[in-house]
């Protein structure tokens, strides 16, 4: 673990929209910037229910883009994904990555298998704009993540979490839209526990499916103890119709955990705002 003075900051956009601060790097995670509309008239057609609180423009300088999966709209959505081409670097899926390879852009695209990682500071491998602002020896490994149960997960497509380290610098997990907490065990096994965690909660439910797709409130609370994070970051828990949960939900479940940090264990992470988030 590192030092308890370490911080990060995010920026909730909403859905499981923020942007990340880390270790010199701001980095966005799932775009999403449409305006509120229903995509389909298919009976599980997903449903935005309101506006970025934050514009795309007013979020400044973004390195990168971490997309946990490309296929459905509530964690890329049209404008989301055409701002996302116009970045340096957008690190997603090998099928992600293929897609967006063929939607133009200007992007460095690249597909990460579960558990491979890229060096952050290599300008060969991920641009000289986003090596510039990345500390020596800073990682990004792209990590398991389950959307659904068993039976569900391959109807619903691959969908990857991510972790960021560097030396000096806290450790990160964002866990894109992982609902198992048997998933965070292996990655704790194979990665050791983590300083921050950003968990996209929210219980997201369709009609034809009896069973989350993404964390409750209670699987994230499980999982957090699990990752050992000294800070929990809630995302993924407004805007879309199809998220069971709301933000009181996490609220209510982590009320009493305190962090190792100071403070209460879940980072109150207003909508709109940037929070810097101590560890």
């Amino acid at each position: 673990m590192n030092p308890s003075s370490a911080s990060i900051a995010v920026t909730v956009v909403g859905g499981p929209t923020a942007l990340l601060e880390w270790a010199g790097l701001r980095l966005l995670l799932d775009p999403t910037f449409d305006e509120p509309q229903r995509y389909g008239d298919h009976p599980d057609a997903l449903e935005k229910t309101s506006a970025p609180a934050v514009s795309f423009d007013a979020l400044g300088r973004i390195d990168a883009a971490l997309v946990s999966h490309h296929h459905h709209e509530d964690n890329l959505d049209h404008r989301g994904r055409d701002l996302a081409l116009t970045l340096p670097l957008v690190v997603t899926t090998p099928v992600g990555a293929l897609d967006l390879g063929t939607r133009g852009g200007t992007a460095r695209i690249i597909g990460l298998a579960d558990d491979e990682g890229l060096a952050l500071d290599d300008p060969g491998v991920v641009g000289a704009a986003v090596a510039a602002h990345a500390p020596e020896g800073a990682r990004l490994v792209a990590l398991p993540a389950q959307h659904g149960p068993d039976e569900w997960a391959e109807r619903l497509g691959p969908v990857c979490g991510f972790l960021l380290s560097a030396p000096g610098h806290p450790t990160v997990y964002v866990s894109g839209d992982n609902s198992e907490v048997g998933v965070v065990d292996t990655i704790v096994a194979r990665h050791g526990q983590v300083d921050a965690a950003i968990l996209f909660a929210g219980a997201a439910r369709v009609d034809d499916i009896d069973a989350p797709l993404t964390l409750t409130a209670e699987r994230a609370r499980a999982a957090a103890l699990v990752l050992g994070a000294r800070r929990v970051v809630g995302l993924h828990v407004d805007q879309w119709t199809h998220f069971s949960e709301g933000r009181d939900a996490l609220e209510r479940e982590f009320a009493g955990l305190e962090s190792a940090a100071g403070g209460p264990l879940l980072a109150h992470t207003p909508l709109g705002a940037r929070t810097e988030v101590a560890l």
